[in-house]
């Protein structure tokens, strides 16, 4: 499969693009170089599409369910009692409405961390994206459960030509045991498979390590050995200047995500520490419940002005966070992509140069991180496929109802749960 994208804006400069077989083959193609498909872009420009490093895609079946709330009585009171009424057609369909979502605002990529994760990998497989499925446990599961859980990271087969694959996680260092904690790690390194948890996020968990361990989160979480390039840490909200070190010196993963950070009150990233330390910095969205959306386009300018307020106008970039949202998160899952480069995998979104909020285009990538929305989106391509043209995706109005759908069945669950207790 061929597609020849023509007249494409690219680097300040229109040019034809050629994609071969899942590559960008080349960045100056003659116009009319034989293709598959030609795609006439003459009022686009091309940009590396999103990799979502952080989330947890059925929760957009929570979405708008438990707002305004402290995290542990949203997570005890509201979140976990929805959760566990949540059967695997539930996950799908959630999985399926995120991914929807995520496609929409130009993201082929997500890393999730959720329960049943065999649902989220087909409705993956099937639209066309890219996801990093996690095989998810947490402290209060009976040990039964987390063995048969972890027991399937190692039966993990890819059903979708390399684009979806495994992670092992483990909630967090206050939900999770030492021995769960170096076990998710142990296999996940053994299985050569990311280790996902999320560290640090509030200033309680900060306070109640010091108590317990007498380290910080980063440091107790060091101290077991469970730091390194391989582990991807989401939030890392509350980090000392010896914390910083440690996760630059073992190149953990940091996946930020501000607007659920501010929505949670968590408490503030502090990227310009994070990045003069070195670290490797990423985006995430976490869960619909918690932002309540899923756009990296939103997270990029979120996080850019949250850099700024907390350290001064020159930080957070728009360049700078175009590459969280982007080539830094395709590279921490080994993804030669995040890029519009010879050679490099085939994923891009083509935007409308003629949206409102493109016009005037002194500065794309301003415009892009400051300005833009999903509208602006007309193009997803995923490994040199085509999954969004002229903002259509197939078969979205039944995602969305099957979703609604599911919402209904849970509710109607949970009241009989709770009127049986």
């Amino acid at each position: 499969m061929s597609i020849l994208i023509r007249n494409v804006l690219l680097d300040g400069e229109r040019r034809n693009v050629l994609i071969e077989g899942n590559r960008f083959g080349s960045l100056n193609a003659p116009g009319n170089a034989p293709a598959d498909e030609v795609i006439d872009a003459s009022g686009f420009a091309i940009l590396p599409a999103f990799y979502n490093t952080h989330s947890h895609s059925p929760m957009t079946l929570l979405r708008g369910y438990a707002d305004d709330m402290e995290l542990f009585t949203w997570l005890n009171d509201h979140i976990w009692p929805f959760e566990a009424q949540m059967k695997p057609e539930d996950i799908y369909a959630g999985t399926r409405l995120a991914i929807l979502e995520m496609i929409k605002s130009g993201t082929v990529f997500f890393c999730d961390m959720y329960w049943m994760e065999q649902e989220s990998a087909r409705a993956a497989a099937e639209m066309g994206v890219r996801a990093c499925v996690s095989v998810h446990v947490i402290g209060f599961q009976p040990r039964e459960a987390q063995l048969q859980t972890l027991a399937r990271a190692r039966t993990w087969k890819d059903q979708a030509e390399g684009r979806v694959t495994m992670a092992v996680a483990a909630h967090a260092p206050y939900t999770c045991g030492a021995e769960l904690i170096v076990e998710c790690h142990d296999l996940a390194r053994e299985l050569g498979m990311p280790f996902v948890i999320h560290l640090a996020e509030t200033r309680k968990e900060f306070d109640d390590c010091v108590g317990e361990h007498g380290m910080t989160p980063v440091q107790y979480l060091d101290s077991l050995g469970v730091l390194d390039r391989n582990t991807v840490a989401a939030h890392v909200v509350h980090v000392t200047d010896e914390d910083a070190k440690i996760l630059a010196d073992r190149e953990v993963v940091i996946s930020h995500n501000p607007v659920s950070n501010m929505k949670l009150a968590s408490g503030v990233f502090q990227s310009d520490k994070l990045q003069k330390a070195g670290c490797r910095i990423t985006l995430g969205t976490d869960g619909a419940s918690s932002n309540n959306n899923l756009s990296m386009i939103e997270e990029m300018k979120v996080a850019a002005l949250l850099a700024k307020v907390s350290s001064g106008p020159l930080a957070g970039s728009a360049e700078t966070v175009l590459g969280w949202a982007s080539r830094n998160g395709a590279q921490a899952f080994g993804l030669d992509a995040g890029v519009i480069r010879e050679g490099a995998l085939a994923d891009a979104i083509l935007v409308d140069l003629a949206n409102e909020r493109l016009v005037p285009n002194h500065n794309l990538i301003s415009n892009w991180v400051y300005s833009a929305d999903s509208s602006c989106v007309d193009t997803v391509i995923c490994n040199g496929r085509v999954i969004m043209r002229n903002r259509k995706i197939p078969g979205e109005q039944q995602i969305r109802e099957q979703a609604q759908q599911s919402v209904e069945r849970i509710l109607a669950r949970l009241s009989q749960a709770k009127a049986a207790s």
